[in-house]
């Protein structure tokens, strides 16, 4: 491979104008399909539901039974009173919410309001203390859903303080914002890191704009699939903070290794092959890691995870062939300018930089020396920080889906809470759907049994299809949705489902169903982790020939995703870092977020493992014993690999500061993983334990080593062929 390699590179230098050309091109006529799918997009939204669960199985069924309850109705708000006196029959605060009833029937847009305080059709809390009215709308496009959903919460945010009214409901489907100020501090600081990498501003400029520009394409490349094929915005967001941090640590290696070929004393075009030949086989595996770890999402089998896995994967793959093409075209241009100016002077005066020269100085070679000496020291400190960052984990609660809004501190959650206390989960029933060849005759005995499971604040009279053999049930939990208590009612009509003599029970509706997707996603995490587990180890085994390596790094792997899901928990879920992210806290994680952060964090980790463990092995191979092969991988490869790491942390960081929910949490998640990988695992685990093993850690069986393909990271068939080419004129004459 990195002799294909090392010809795509030379190729791509040598007419560096074509291949600009081309990727301008395939830029453009990803803008044109964009424009053309959405002028002809119907502005049907991406479908996010888990098919074939109990519950939505059930509910077909019960729409098939109950036609008339299938149609759906308008969209509707809520306006929820609360008032000071505690009282909102008390004359004096009926007359006030008569007048803010008033001004909601004249809100654009909409049909009608109802009345809590009507005699006949109440709607008030036993104690009196709260009334709910529901404004009702027609169907909505887009423009009047936002414009409607606004003049609604200035009729909220105007109305008279003291009867505490709320907006409950949101007529505007929650979608990404535009990015933020912190995304882009995120990118400025990592240009930042490249200068102070590459002692060059030019050779940084190349690296962020290559990365920059594979963000554009890989993101016009999915807008334009979902201008055909509807798309979430969550896959979105994922394919572009992942392309923008491995656009830039893949360039980062390719210029990296550039750089050093040129300080040796090759010609421009020579240091271009060679640097794509050997870190662009690097990059060609790490990437194509990330990429199986994503396309393995497939294994959920749940169709939106699919569709973010899969564009994500190609916002990877994206990156990783501008980095073999693009890349060497910008450093045909750059030349020796993407040297520092102290490395040009060098290199004038003769001085040449060689990759065999023993590096006896560097922090990176301290600190690789510092853990072989005190292997177990620094194995107990790290592990035991991993752990204890994990530790909020044990206390992890996940839902599909937030009832009342993703914001905590919303008109929109104050308004759901406060129906909530007073009336129960009657804003998230349950229905259950009763079968029986004379269901009739059983309805008051399931009832009854209905009634009497803990948790259960009240059933509602049953409802006979027009053939008698189905009645539909709808039972009121005391708790909401994601309440323990709720999902114990759903689990206990499922397990008597059959305890009435002749008749079946199923349970479904909104809640029903959440609950049924919450614990798909959950068992879909677990057979996920086994899939990875099993990939990690196989690849490592190819790349590194080991048995002992791959487990290690597997299980350092899991450590470090752990301390992901236990950060995410305490910021999230417990609200530690509520002051400094923007994005709402106190809420359960989504049930998606440990599935995407297991994929993501698998690839990344095993992109680190690539690029710092390939170099020990490297010396090792050269001779050298256990402890100096460590210690020489960590001078050589320690450096890039942290400021990758740094690179990635920041870029993170500045998803991170989003205002919206998902993608904060995502990348944090990341930010968290990457920097307990890249300076935990593989910067102290992994020496520390490599130093305990000695020689057995590259233990292979000779019939497994027979078998197993040459991955060759670091090319050394470049350096057969080139010493084969320097024989070549001495033969002919």
């Amino acid at each position: 491979m990195s002799t294909f390699l090392s010809h795509v590179g030379r190729f791509s230098a040598r007419f560096r104008w074509v291949v600009v050309v081309a990727w301008l091109e395939i830029f453009a006529a990803l803008i044109g399909v964009f424009a053309i799918g959405s002028n002809s997009s119907s502005g049907e939204k991406a479908d996010s539901s888990i098919p074939d669960s109990p519950a939505s199985l059930a509910l077909e069924r019960m729409n098939h039974e109950f036609p008339v309850g299938a149609g759906a109705d308008g969209a509707a708000l809520q306006l929820v009173f609360h008032p000071d006196s505690g009282d909102v029959t008390d004359p004096a605060t009926a007359t006030e919410i008569g007048s803010v009833l008033a001004d909601a029937e004249s809100l654009p847009g909409v049909a009608s309001v109802s009345n809590p305080l009507d005699a006949a059709r109440p709607s008030i809390s036993q104690d009196r203390s709260l009334a709910v009215s529901t404004v009702s709308y027609g169907d909505l496009t887009a423009d009047q859903q936002k414009e409607y959903y606004d003049a609604a919460l200035d009729l909220q945010e105007n109305a008279p303080p003291a009867l505490g009214v709320e907006l409950g409901g949101n007529l505007v489907p929650i979608g990404a914002p535009a990015p933020g100020i912190g995304e882009g501090v995120g990118v400025l600081i990592a240009f930042v890191v490249l200068a102070l990498t590459f002692g060059s501003l030019l050779a940084a400029g190349a690296n962020l704009l290559i990365a920059a520009f594979g963000v554009g394409v890989g993101l016009m490349g999915i807008l334009a699939f979902g201008s055909i094929v509807p798309i979430s915005d969550n896959s979105i967001i994922l394919a572009s903070m992942l392309g923008l941090a491995v656009g830039i640590d893949y360039s980062l290696f390719i210029l990296s290794r550039f750089r050093n070929e040129l300080r040796s004393g090759r010609s421009v075009d020579d240091a271009i092959a060679r640097a794509t030949g050997t870190a662009g086989t690097a990059v060609v595996f790490a990437g194509l890691t990330v990429i199986v770890a994503l396309v393995a999402l497939l294994v959920a089998n749940l169709s939106f995870i699919t569709e973010m896995g899969m564009a994500a994967a190609f916002g990877v793959l994206i990156a990783v062939l501008l980095a073999l093409t693009l890349l060497p075209a910008l450093m045909r241009f750059l030349g020796i300018h993407a040297l520092s100016k102290k490395h040009r002077t060098a290199l004038q005066r003769g001085e040449l930089w060689s990759e065999g020269e023993k590096q006896r100085r560097g922090v990176m070679r301290g600190w690789g020396s510092f853990v072989v000496n005190r292997p177990i020291i620094s194995l107990l400190a790290g592990v035991l920080i991993l752990v204890i960052a994990a530790l909020p984990m044990l206390s992890m609660k996940t839902a599909f889906n937030v009832p009342g809004g993703a914001d905590p501190s919303s008109t929109e959650r104050a308004a759901y809470n406060l129906v909530l206390d007073e009336f129960g989960g009657v804003q998230s029933p349950l229905i259950v759907l009763a079968e029986g060849d004379d269901i009739a005759a059983q309805t008051a005995t399931i009832e009854g049994n209905l009634a009497a499971l803990d948790g259960v604040q009240q059933i509602t009279p049953a409802e006979i299809s027009a053939d008698g053999t189905f009645a539909r049930i709808i039972v009121i939990p005391e708790g909401g949705p994601i309440d323990q208590s709720t999902k114990d009612i759903v689990h206990s009509i499922r397990d008597d489902a059959d305890a009435t003599a002749g008749v079946h029970l199923e349970v479904t509706g909104e809640t029903a169903i959440g609950i049924d997707q919450d614990a798909q996603l959950m068992q879909a995490l677990i057979k996920y982790i086994i899939v990875i587990v099993v990939i990690s180890i196989v690849l490592m085994i190819v790349l590194f020939r080991s048995l002992l390596i791959p487990l290690v790094a597997t299980i350092g792997f899991l450590l470090s995703v752990g301390a992901s899901f236990g950060a995410s928990v305490a910021v999230f879920q417990w609200g530690w870092l509520d002051p400094l992210i923007a994005a709402p806290q106190g809420d359960p994680m989504l049930s998606l977020l440990p599935l995407l952060l297991v994929g993501v964090l698998f690839g990344l980790a095993m992109d680190y493992q690539v690029f710092l463990v390939s170099r020990i092995q490297e010396m090792h191979r050269k001779g050298m014993d256990p402890r100096g092969a460590i210690r020489e991988g960590f001078a050589r490869s320690g450096p890039v690999l942290v400021a990758a790491a740094t690179i990635m942390i920041v870029v993170f960081a500045g998803f991170a500061t989003s205002t919206f929910a998902i993608g904060a949490s995502i990348a944090f998640g990341l930010m968290v993983g990457v920097a307990a990988d890249a300076f935990i695992v593989r910067l102290v685990l992994m020496p520390a334990l490599l130093s305990l093993l000695g020689k057995s850690a590259w233990y292979l069986p000779k019939w497994l080593d027979k078998i197993l393909p040459d991955v060759d990271v670091e090319g050394h068939s470049l350096e057969a062929t080139a010493r084969e080419e320097e024989k070549q004129p001495a033969l002919v004459g």
